[in-house]
């Protein structure tokens, strides 16, 4: 069987990658979109591509009457599901075969086994793969895993059956913890994976996070590739994969190989696969099965890199019916290979997901980068999907070498216009624990409160005052009046009068910075501190790149301006400042004028964009400190909006409303407050 057309079901960097390999092998390729997907970058490199829904996965992604109906439209004979969304959905997988297409992917008996955690342990532990001790049972309420727990012991990790990729897991250091962590484990698992089963398993201590990539033909030949360590992880989500792993030998890497090609084995699986291993970090010759990704990982371009290897070209040799060419020995791991995953995400906002458009963008590149991106100047990035937007990986022949050159290309990325995460991935990749090796899944979460992030220090308030009064003085000279009148320069009779720039740094706080003179000769005052003499100008064939003289050091930014928002970035660090206007700065000094120095803020505002999901609290009830009033969802992650301080709320959203980063969505009204009202009315 050969293939002329595919239909890649997915979105994204994924989405692009697979086809650029259908590019590279002659095949055609159809991309499938949602409405918000209209103009994303996977649409324009496909060869056609077919429109699905509304931007809601559910109307779009995961429709499968509507994906197949696209593949019928353009002939495609088979579907490449990527991961995520349909990759490992049984019923999709039935589906197509009853469409008469093929699914890139394993059987629909395989997908069923190792779909769920439960099934797959209990599964693969006949065959010998080594399993974490645990309650694996599928149907058990809250009460009889609580009942169960004290077997297991504590610490604990409670998991989804049906999920993947680290989603609605959840730790547990107590008994007393259990059931409130269980109710809501079970709301997570059932909003995320329409399957609210649950399983617990030994917390394993320093735990290692290491996968192994398995190959296998429909000819019953199966080999692995090797393995990915991928132990650092925040909130078990996968931040940065590399391979080989530091800690395996030449020894330990058969043995769990040969363990991953046994679970694959047992399932007559075809494909390529993931099957992941605990691995203590003080015995690495313990090893424990968690669970088998039937599908596509994203980490797998580090094992691409270090092989030689094009997985998806693999991946469509097999679905065609092809046998594998290369047998286990044939397969050599040369040199190290390391990926970083770029989120839309704030870390110094506890990492939660951010929205945007792309205003500025440079990706990496040079010998031995790789870049798999979905980004495109002028994208819009909403909430309704996954924060990734892209992954920078480094090949070389040394781990040191690779680390270095990741850390380089990182230094070299610029998003602006959607806060990333690349400065958080900076600061973990010269960590002395993570160059040494010594990784556990743990390690992120000790080394986070000691992370120090830039801030909008004197060379970026300066550059920003400079640019914006920059801005200013060429819109005074496209109205053709008298300079003297027009230009923010400052003059008057006798000494110059300072043109005042407010700066928002956050929702609340701000900076005012003054400026006397031309842009490219000025003097700049930041806040109360002495004026400096300060230069602002643009670097000849590079747009939105400006070099800023500031108190004799020079630097340069990437800055890009949007409304009165303004965005300025270097070496994988970014900040965006508001440029607040006299109305702004009036209404806030109004708002705060009888407010007690230090007192808490009546406003609740949401951390991030989103839509509002729960409403704990109505207009007119008293709140205590720490009451929930609402819970905010973007890009699969909840936050709960609580309470600063104790009064009657006022809440004027309700279930399923849209919320902008820092928007007020609940006010509180303290008694003092209250009573104030009730004596002037």
């Amino acid at each position: 069987m050969t293939f002329d057309t595919v239909l890649v079901a997915n979105r994204g960097e994924i989405a692009c990658r697979i086809i650029r390999t259908l590019r590279e092998r002659g095949i055609r390729s159809v991309a499938v979109y949602s409405d918000a997907d209209r103009d994303a970058r996977h649409v324009s490199l496909a060869d056609t591509a077919v429109r699905l829904g509304g931007a809601a996965p559910a109307d779009s992604y995961l429709n499968i009457a509507a994906v197949l109906a696209a593949a019928a439209r353009t002939r495609a004979q088979a579907i490449h599901p990527g991961y995520g969304f349909l990759s490992e959905n049984q019923v999709f997988a039935q589906a197509c075969a009853d469409a008469g297409i093929v699914f890139i992917g394993p059987s629909v008996h395989a997908l069923n086994t190792m779909g769920d955690k439960i099934r797959s342990k209990n599964h693969v532990a006949g065959y010998g793969v080594p399993i974490i001790p645990g309650v694996a049972q599928p149907g058990l309420s809250n009460e009889q895993l609580i009942a169960a727990a004290v077997d297991v012991g504590y610490p604990m990790l409670i998991k989804p059956s049906a999920g993947g990729g680290g989603k609605g897991m959840h730790v547990v250091e107590r008994a007393e913890d259990l059931p409130s962590t269980l109710e809501t484990a079970r709301r997570v698992a059932q909003s995320a994976f329409g399957d609210d089963t649950l399983l617990l398993e030994r917390l394993v201590a320093t735990p290692r996070h290491i996968e192994v990539q398995v190959l296998a033909d429909n000819h019953g030949a199966v080999i692995h590739l090797g393995e990915r360590e991928c132990s650092l992880q925040r909130r078990h989500q996968k931040v940065i994969e590399e391979a080989p792993s530091p800690l395996l030998d030449e020894a330990i890497r058969a043995r769990i190989g040969e363990a991953a090609c046994a679970a694959a084995r047992s399932v007559g699986y075809s494909g390529a696969g993931t099957v992941e291993f605990l691995v203590s970090a003080a015995a690495p010759n313990e090893f424990f099965f968690m669970e088998m990704n039937t599908r596509l990982q994203v980490e797998h371009p580090v094992t691409e890199l270090v092989t030689g290897l094009d997985l998806v070209d693999w991946q469509l040799r097999i679905a065609a019916g092809e046998p594998l060419t290369a047998t286990q020995s044939d397969i050599c791991l040369t040199g190290h290979a390391i990926e970083a995953r770029v989120y839309a995400e704030n870390p110094e906002r506890g990492f939660l997901p951010t929205t945007g458009t792309v205003l500025q963008l440079h990706e990496a590149r040079g010998e031995g980068v790789r870049v798999d991106s979905s980004l495109t100047p002028g994208l819009s990035i909403a909430s309704h999907y996954d924060p990734m937007l892209a992954k920078v990986i480094a090949w070389a022949p040394t781990r040191l070498e690779a680390l270095n050159r990741l850390d380089r290309a990182l230094a070299d990325t610029v998003v602006l216009g959607v806060h990333t995460n690349t400065e958080y991935l900076r600061l973990l990749l010269a960590d002395a624990d993570v160059r040494a090796g010594r990784l556990d899944t743990g390690l992120i979460e000790r080394k986070l409160p000691d992370l120090t992030f830039r801030t909008a220090d004197g060379h970026v308030l300066a550059a920003a005052a400079l640019f914006l009064h920059g801005r200013a003085s060429a819109v005074s000279d496209l109205t053709g009046a008298n300079f003297v009148w027009t230009r923010p320069s400052g003059w008057r009779v006798g000494s110059p009068r300072p043109v005042r720039y407010s700066l928002g740094v956050s929702a609340t706080d701000a900076v005012e910075v003054r400026v006397v003179g031309a842009p490219g000769a000025a003097s700049v005052s930041i806040g109360d501190g002495p004026a400096v003499e300060a230069g602002l100008t643009l670097i000849e064939g590079r747009p939105g790149r400006f070099r800023i003289d500031y108190d004799g050091e020079t630097r340069v930014f990437a800055i890009e301006q949007s409304g009165a928002r303004l965005w300025i970035g270097a070496d994988g660090f970014s900040v965006d400042l508001r440029h607040r206007s006299r109305a702004e700065q009036l209404a806030e000094h109004l708002a705060g004028r009888d407010r007690v120095p230090g007192e808490e803020s009546p406003d609740v505002r949401s951390p991030m964009p989103g839509t509002v999901i729960a409403v704990h609290a109505a207009t007119g009830d008293t709140v205590q400190v720490g009451q929930t009033i609402l819970v905010v969802e973007a890009m699969k992650m909840e936050h709960k909006l609580v309470a600063a301080t104790f009064g009657q709320v006022t809440v004027n959203l309700k279930t399923g409303d849209l919320v902008t980063l820092d928007q007020i969505v609940a006010t509180i009204s303290t008694p003092e407050t209250i009573a104030d009202k009730e004596d002037a009315e």
